[in-house]
């Protein structure tokens, strides 16, 4: 639906201008000419031979092509800059922008070629001196576009300044709008991203995740299967400890919901609802949405504050600080902190003095307690020509506390008559509580790197608002409130640096095509000013893509981004029609050398409002074939309809008022700006 309605612009261009010429009875033959109007007196019918027919055609389709041709160019021009992007919105973008200028570029080879060719053989030679209901229509039209017109050429410079000022008011909308990456698809399918303590068992993490599933089940009819995956697979694609589970809901279609209407709103609701189980905290999400952000970032939330710096203790203070600075701002959901401590860990702290006192090394103790935990080889066994070692480790279910501090440490003879005065062997051995602390103490869960340097995330999901605007609600908190240590950073990740990413990436590359667009416009019209004229048609149209946006209650995107591209390119098409044809008549026009200024003037009018009439129909049938080629795409409501939606809506709306605004605003900018 994204190109079918462009490609068909420059033929509508053509065959329009091919039947208005011939039903106009201006042909470029004074044989044929003359031939018409003999005919017309006599009150006769008229049809041209084959040869005059190609003739006619060649003529005005060759009056028009350049204008149509450099338009077809600019088309494809402004859809370079989308063969630019990277990462996942050049996955998304670039095979349509590829698909688009390829389409387009064939386009534009037939409508030099065949559709000329076939406008000569199909349409019919027959003169039409009465008037269709096409004809009728285009009058009424017409009709009340001339007096709108003319009201607007003699206040020129106030619509100048109303348009101005409404492209001004446009941009400041356009910084509330707000802004995400890409807005997120319904995919029917729900992912419950759950966690408990750090340190809880397996066991008890399946007993969770089972009594969840079963709650779901019970109080969702929806839920059609719900299915858990604790810690990590054998292949570990995902890392996870066993105190984290994805657990997976397949649902049934939407057509059968009864617990809510929307998706937003079952999500809400199964929040509540697992907020019942002691310990476990759930942020439900989308399998691909959860997927994507976790292979694009690591981080499965929508955005992640990351804060970077050497010592682990104080980067979980300052997250801690973070996570309590931000969790109001409206549009944050399901803060996660990155656990980076906290994991239960016996520790045997050594005394150092009372090592030496009793000439126990550091490598002693170690080796005791090496073989406690992982073993020792004590000796062998063989089978036949098969040795197997025998190895001596403590008993698994033993291992605490109270046995580690009775763990028996042996000393040397000297060693032990030194520290106890005695020299019998009761002395050859002492517990490790002598020489020891052994305690429960928390220590680091794991330590994450990125660019060489330890990292700890805030991670959130951003609902009921976009992206853009809760970064920057955020990004104003941290500024004002968080003093980090010396050496100590935090910059943003997941969905946000994407968006941030790739519009850096379009805020170099758009500049840099409609330069392009303008030396080709240069190359059109041979003149600056009238370049800058068809070039005004640019913003015009972006103040609907704008306004349609904030109708429909859209934040700006990438896919929005795109929209405003596909726009650029009908917007200037329809410009150079129309500039195009004012020098047409302005060629044709004799003005005479002591011409007063009045009446150059009202040349200038009179060249203004014939070009309009003329050219009403091939303007308002390119924007109403690009629109209609949209339409469909922004009333989607099927699997991906969600990015679609931004696209079309910022292109039908843009086409409206670049529409309305070409043929009102540029007539009024010619006419301010035009001497002769």
């Amino acid at each position: 639906a994204i190109d079918f309605g462009m490609i068909v612009d420059s033929a509508v261009i053509i065959v329009e201008a091919v039947v208005t010429h011939i039903n106009m009875g201006q042909f470029s033959q004074p044989s044929v000419r003359a031939a018409f109007l003999a005919r017309q007196r006599a009150g006769g019918g008229f049809r041209l031979s084959q040869a005059e027919m190609d003739e006619e055609v060649h003529y005005s389709a060759s009056k028009i092509r350049q204008s149509a041709a450099f338009g077809e160019i600019m088309i494809m021009i402004v859809y370079v800059p989308l063969m630019t992007l990277v990462g996942i919105e050049g996955k998304m973008f670039r095979p349509m922008a590829l698909t688009v200028f390829f389409a387009i570029l064939g386009a534009f080879i037939l409508s030099l070629t065949y559709v000329p060719m076939v406008s000569s053989l199909l349409l019919s030679r027959k003169v039409h001196t009465h008037k269709t209901f096409s004809d009728r229509m285009i009058e009424r039209l017409q009709g009340w576009y001339r007096p709108v017109l003319c009201w607007v050429l003699v206040r020129h410079k106030d619509v100048i300044t109303a348009a101005v000022a409404l492209f001004c008011v446009s941009l400041v909308g356009f910084k509330f709008l707000g802004g995400e990456f890409i807005p997120s698809l319904e995919e029917g399918d729900f992912a419950v991203e759950a966690s408990m303590a750090q340190g809880t068992s397996l066991s008890q993490m399946v007993a969770t995740c089972t009594q969840a599933e079963k709650l779901l089940k019970t109080q969702f009819p929806e839920v059609k299967q719900a299915v858990s995956r604790i810690g990590s697979a054998e292949i570990p694609t995902d890392p996870m400890p066993v105190e984290r589970a994805d657990i997976m809901i397949a649902l049934r279609p939407k057509a059968e919901w009864t617990s809510a209407k929307t998706t937003p709103e079952l999500m809400e609701k199964m929040e509540e609802t697992l907020k019942l189980i002691p310990g476990l905290e759930a942020e439900v999400s989308q399998p691909i949405q959860m997927r994507n952000n976790e292979l694009l970032t690591g981080i499965k939330q929508d955005v992640a504050i990351k804060i970077f710096g050497d010592d682990l203790e104080v980067l979980a203070a300052q997250a801690e600080k973070v996570r309590k600075m931000i969790e109001h701002v409206p549009g944050v959901s399901g803060i996660t902190v990155e656990e980076v401590s906290g994991l239960p860990q016996i520790q045997v702290r050594y005394n150092h003095e009372r090592m030496a006192a009793y000439g126990v090394s550091v490598d002693d103790i170690n080796q005791v307690l090496e073989t406690t935990f992982a073993g020792a080889v004590a000796g062998a066994v063989y089978e036949g020509d098969r040795q197997f070692d025998i190895v001596l480790r403590m008993d698994p279910s033993k291992r605490n506390v109270d046995a580690l501090q009775d763990l028996s440490i042996p000393l040397t003879d000297a060693s032990a008559s030194n520290a106890s005065g005695k020299t019998t062997s009761d002395a050859a051995q002492i517990p490790l509580s002598q020489v020891a602390d052994i305690v429960y103490a928390p220590a680091p869960a794991q330590v994450s790197h990125e660019d060489g340097a330890r990292r700890i995330y805030v991670g959130f999901n951003v609902k009921g608002r976009d992206v853009q605007s809760t970064v920057d609600d955020i990004q104003q908190i941290l500024d004002d409130k968080l003093k980090l240590p010396e050496g100590y950073y935090y910059n943003y990740g997941g969905e946000f640096e994407n968006l941030q990413s790739a519009t850096h990436r379009l805020m170099v590359v758009i500049p840099i095509a409609l330069v392009v667009i303008l030396l080709l416009l240069y190359a059109t019209v041979k003149n600056v000013r009238e370049s800058l004229f068809v070039f005004s048609a640019i913003p015009l149209a972006a103040i609907g893509g704008v306004w349609a946006l904030w109708l429909r209650g859209m934040p700006f995107s990438i896919s929005a981004g795109v929209g405003f591209i596909a726009l650029f390119g009908v917007a200037v098409l329809n410009g150079i029609v129309l500039i195009g044809q004012m020098n047409q008549l302005q060629q044709t026009e004799k003005i005479p050398g002591g011409a007063t200024s009045q009446e150059i003037a009202n040349t200038i009018h009179r060249r203004i409002v014939d070009s309009c009439m003329i050219r009403l129909r091939p303007v308002l049938m390119t924007a109403l074939v690009a629109s209609m080629g949209f339409l469909p795409m922004a009333l989607s409501q099927g699997d991906g309809a969600e990015v679609q939606r931004p696209l079309a809506t910022v292109v039908i709306g843009g086409l409206i008022t670049s529409t309305l605004l070409t043929l009102l605003v540029l007539p009024a900018i010619y006419k301010t700006f035009t001497k002769k």
